[in-house]
């Protein structure tokens, strides 16, 4: 493992998750414009444990792809396929761990309770995820050992942000999706939960697609940085990152990762000038 943690015991119901999309497309029926292809002919393969960025301007249909991935949406056509489960199958079976650009905790739960709720609900979260003890650790880990008995009213959205993080960790998903978690956040806030999320997949070894704006966060955190076009939303390019781990400080500001920036920066703006209305 990348962290040197114990290997986990397979379950009956754990499988060999990656993420396969093959030809997908999604077309939403809007009132008053009609069809609206959102993604059209997506290919992507994502080996078990690889940490990907999908980056793209406004409108590419990334967090499409991504609640295509989670099967909160069906694709018009095409397939996805994940460890061989269909996102529906895979959902069910508790496979998934999902983190919404604004945490979704109930404000009448404390800390702790929110993060136990799926596994105190679901027998299959049960068996998968982790127990009381494991969970407290992991709040620990997150900095949030001290408040896990509070109300998510009496903390700073950078320990709410890190609350719905431990929870989909604690499920201990095959495949982790992370919808910009951290765009609200100030700077610093958003460094320390980046190194937190690293050291959280170092164990866990879960399959990551993580949408982003940032170009740095993407290079940064990622294996692969899937880089998207609008108008249709697509994928021009996969750009691998091919940088050590763990990504110091030092390493941040070398030449080999501004080089991956610039890149990722080059590809984007072509992709916002194909994507641009005609004048």
């Amino acid at each position: 493992m990348r962290s040197g943690a114990p290997a986990q015991q397979s379950g009956p119901e754990e499988v060999a998750c990656a993420i396969e999309l093959d030809g997908a497309r999604r077309v939403y029926e809007l009132p008053d414009l009609g069809h609206l292809l959102a993604l059209h002919d997506v290919h992507l393969s994502v080996a078990p444990g690889q940490f990907v960025s999908i980056i793209g301007p406004s409108g590419c249909g990334k967090s499409t792809l991504l609640r295509l991935v989670a099967g909160l949406e069906a694709p018009d056509g095409g397939v996805i396929s994940l460890g061989g489960r269909t996102p529906t199958q895979a959902a069910e079976a508790k496979l998934l761990g999902f983190v919404p650009q604004v945490p979704a905790l109930l404000p009448w739960l404390s800390v702790l309770r929110n993060v136990t709720l799926p596994t105190r609900l679901n027998r299959r979260a049960a068996r998968r995820g982790a127990d009381r003890a494991e969970t407290e650790e992991l709040l620990r880990k997150a900095g949030l050992g001290d408040v896990m008995h509070q109300l998510p009213s009496q903390l700073s959205g950078g320990m709410r942000q890190r609350t719905a993080i431990v929870r989909a960790l604690a499920l201990r998903p095959e495949v982790l999706l992370l919808d910009e978690p951290f765009s609200a956040l100030d700077e610093f806030t958003r460094e320390a939960l980046q190194e937190l999320l690293l050291d959280l997949w170092g164990e866990l070894e879960a399959t990551v697609l993580f949408v982003t704006h940032s170009i740095s966060e993407a290079v940064r955190l990622s294996d692969k940085v899937v880089v998207m076009a609008p108008k249709p939303g697509r994928i021009v390019e996969v750009v691998d990152i091919d940088l050590p781990r763990p990504r110091t400080q030092e390493l941040l500001t070398s030449a080999e990762f501004h080089a991956y920036e610039l890149k990722v920066r080059d590809l984007l703006r072509g992709a916002f000038e194909h994507g641009r209305e005609p004048a």
